[in-house]
């Protein structure tokens, strides 16, 4: 391997091996191993978490994956981002005939060869996604969300450039280098916060003797946190939502409420043709995009009924209801999950494939039942100022 690939560091009696990757590269593997076998390190410490290795050795996930568990744990917008950005990674395998992360799994399987403790050093990506989702504006979790969804019906091929650039990156943060130039506050939590997060898990990890699996973008980062403290409490954290974000789901009900009230003390016509505007635009929107996303009739009626409760209700989503009541009906079976790498070839197999689609359902149907909030809000707005001044 290189030695501009390979750092060697001694810190506190112990001697650590960075190990720079290129994600993408074929020989990258290769090189893991070699060094791996001529060093014989007390620990390797790879750059995957505890949730992507186990997806890795367990052969069988998609048999134990309950997608109605997802749904009721609030992870399917998770699942669904990670199952988008596996298709950017099928990509890049597909038009390089290149196996993406190949170095990782090796660096998994050198260490069980040569006695090595393996660390799983990085942190877990539900917590990154969820700390970059929480530091994001509204708009900014609007543009967030439809650059992950362009990035599903971006049928462009990956370009030489593309290809170099990915050599110098991960691959998560590859897979949203485009985002990443529209927020960049990403960096901190994709590269920054993981910086600080590995540098914390190879220094403590057990033995005298530890080669670190990186990728090339993390190396410089990870050799300077190395000499520093992290506060690993923090960097694990889920930030607090603010202030507002947690009062403001309960503010416009609540004054939706107190308007539609009032115009009831003033014109009882009006009011109930307010309460009949409001359950029409949020069930109607809600259902239009259970539809929309190719759910099953009654996941839309589902959508209808529930949405108008759920708009009252900050602590009830309609999505919920209707991904439910969908992957009940058309309950995804093992062939769907073995099935998402094909799939996701086109926009129609996104939507055809039984696990797609139920997330999807739960995504459009609160989409729907948000945008009719907003509609109705300001039918009932507009009605309650002209009450009030007549």
């Amino acid at each position: 391997m290189e030695e501009n690939n390979l750092n060697r560091i001694e810190l506190d009696g112990k001697q650590i091996i960075l190990v720079g990757t290129a994600h993408v590269s074929k020989n990258s593997a290769e090189e893991v191993k070699k060094i791996i076998d001529q060093e014989k390190p007390d620990s390797v410490c790879i750059e995957l978490d505890e949730q992507r290795y186990k997806s890795i050795k367990d052969k069988d996930k998609w048999r134990n994956t309950d997608i109605v568990k997802i749904i009721k744990d609030k992870k399917a917008g998770f699942m669904l981002t990670n199952i988008i950005l596996s298709n950017y990674q099928r990509k890049i395998a597909e038009q390089f005939n290149i196996n993406p992360g190949q170095e990782m799994i090796q660096g998994i399987t050198s260490a069980a060869d040569t006695g090595a403790v393996t660390v799983m050093a990085d942190r877990d990506i539900q917590t990154t996604f969820t700390r970059l989702w929480r530091k994001v504006s509204f708009w900014g979790k609007i543009k967030l969300i439809a650059s992950i969804m362009y990035s599903l019906i971006d049928d462009e091929d990956i370009t030489e450039e593309d290809l170099e650039r990915m050599k110098t990156e991960d691959m998560l943060s590859s897979a949203l280098s485009e985002m990443s130039k529209a927020f960049p506050t990403l960096k901190k939590y994709l590269v920054d916060e993981r910086d600080q997060y590995l540098a914390y898990k190879i220094k403590n990890a057990p033995g005298e003797k530890i080669v670190a699996v990186l990728g090339a973008a993390h190396t410089p980062g990870v050799r300077k946190e190395l000499f520093k403290d992290q506060d690993i409490k923090e960097l694990e954290s889920i930030p607090e939502k603010s202030a507002f974000s947690k009062i403001g789901g309960w503010i416009i009900p609540g004054l939706i409420i107190l308007m539609i009230l009032f115009t009831f003390t003033v014109d009882t016509s009006m009011a109930f043709n307010q309460v009949i505007n409001f359950v029409l635009w949020v069930g109607s929107l809600a259902a239009v995009g259970t539809i929309v996303a190719g759910g099953h009739i009654l996941s839309a009626v589902t959508s209808f009924l529930m949405a108008p409760l759920s708009a009252i209700h900050p602590l009830l989503a309609t999505g919920w209801f209707a991904g439910i009541t969908e992957a009940h009906i058309r309950k995804p079976k093992v062939e769907d999950f073995e099935d998402l790498s094909k799939d996701l070839y086109s926009l129609k197999g996104f939507w055809k494939n039984k696990v797609t689609r139920t997330l999807m359902v739960v995504a459009f149907s609160n989409l729907g039942c948000t945008i009719g909030i907003w509609i109705s809000g300001a039918n009932i707005v507009n009605t309650f100022l002209n009450t009030l001044f007549k």
